[in-house]
This record gives C-alpha cells, sequence and structure tokens, in this order.
C-alpha cells in the first residue's frame, strides 16, 4: 500500500543521520504513531495520512523517513494497539476465579475495544491480526479460557478452541458491519452466541471440518 499523493522518498532525501537517532526525531516518531492511533481508530486502514501527518504535526517528509509506506505505519500501530490489548484482556481473564465469567468476559472486552478501533476489526477479519504472533497469542489464550471451562463443565461439549477463535472474528465482522446503522447490535449477537456456547445446551455440534 502506498501513500496517497505525489509526494515521494526522493523528494526528501537527506543526508544520513548520526549515529543514534536524535531527541527530536524520537519524539517525532512517537506522534506520529500517537497520531495514527487516533486516525486508523477513527476512519479505518483507508484513511489518508495527510491527515495522521496534521495531527501529529510533523511535515510530510518527516512521516515518510520513519514509515516509508503506510502499511508499515499501519502494522506498527496496530501491532503495539494489540499487545496492550491482549496483555490486559489475558490480565482480566487470569484475575477472574470464574472461568465462564472469564470466558465471557474476554468476549466482552474484546469487541468493546472493536467498537473503537475501525482498524483493530479491519485487521482481525481481514487475517486474525496484523502479525502472526498476535494472532498465535490471541489463540493461546482463547485456549486456555476454553479449557477452563472445559475442566469445570462450563462448555457445550464438542466446542474446539478453533470454534472460538472463528467466533471471534465473526462477531469482529459484526462489529464493523452495524458500526454506523446499528453500533450496539454486536451485543445481541454477542449474548445469542454465549448462550449457545453453555453447557446447558448438549445436543451434538454438527460435524466439521477443522
Amino acid at each position: 500500500m502506498s501513500y496517497a499523493g505525489a509526494v515521494t522518498l526522493a523528494d526528501h532525501a537527506s543526508p544520513a543521520p548520526r549515529p543514534g537517532r536524535r531527541a527530536d526525531a524520537e519524539r517525532n516518531r512517537a506522534a506520529i504513531i500517537e497520531a495514527a492511533g487516533e486516525v486508523f481508530a477513527e476512519c479505518g486502514g483507508g484513511v489518508d495520512v495527510r491527515e495522521i501527518a496534521r495531527r501529529s504535526g510533523v511535515g510530510m517528509g518527516t512521516l515518510y523517513r520513519h514509515f516509508p509506506t503506510k502499511d508499515e505505519l499501519l502494522v506498527t500501530v496496530l501491532e503495539q494497539q494489540f499487545e496492550a490489548w491482549l496483555t490486559d484482556a489475558h490480565q482480566q481473564a487470569m484475575a477472574t476465579e470464574d472461568p465462564w465469567r472469564a470466558l465471557t468476559g474476554f468476549f466482552e472486552q474484546t469487541l468493546s475495544t472493536q467498537a473503537r478501533n475501525r482498524a483493530v476489526v479491519e485487521s482481525l477479519t481481514a487475517t486474525g491480526g496484523p502479525s502472526s504472533s498476535c494472532v498465535e497469542r490471541c489463540y493461546s489464550i482463547i485456549d486456555q479460557l476454553r479449557t477452563r471451562c472445559v475442566d469445570v463443565g462450563m462448555l457445550r461439549p464438542g466446542v474446539t478452541t478453533e470454534d472460538l477463535f472463528l467466533l471471534s472474528g465473526s462477531l469482529s465482522q459484526a462489529v464493523l458491519s452495524t458500526a454506523d446503522s446499528r453500533p450496539g447490535q454486536w451485543r445481541r449477537l454477542l449474548r445469542i452466541s454465549l448462550d449457545g456456547l453453555s453447557s446447558r445446551n448438549s445436543e451434538p455440534l454438527p460435524a466439521g471440518t477443522i
């Protein structure tokens, strides 16, 4: 993905920097990442990066020097946001003694976070996350939560970690598709889904091709 507009890296060529990034360069990079996080959350990954430059208070040349393509900037921002979200979600889940509440709380926190961040939802629905490490970590957390529920007989028989991971992605798509028209609809869909996962439902699940 390339930046919109006719500006190129060659237009902003500069002498090689001295060893170590200067303090002002570090501040510029931090400002770009912070502004990008806000803009991507509001508008999604398709936003014009000129808006990011404007909010961060830097010129386009400075933005290009730190992030030659919008893809690089988007992945950097999303990885930071995913790591922060997963760390917080995992800590809350592990601190919750009741396994079922830990699982449902994870889903609720995940989707409420996504409802405030369009770019995160786009990444989840497209690839499951911005990087393979993020996907693997999310899968691992879900597996831990599923195992805890299975151990105490709270989860419907036959439900797999893959089922829960795919369900999370499906609900993420619902968050994205209803964000403008029915922003709270995902809560209803989540409740319906969680009821279906409860061990109160003992009917065998259809065979899948997992």
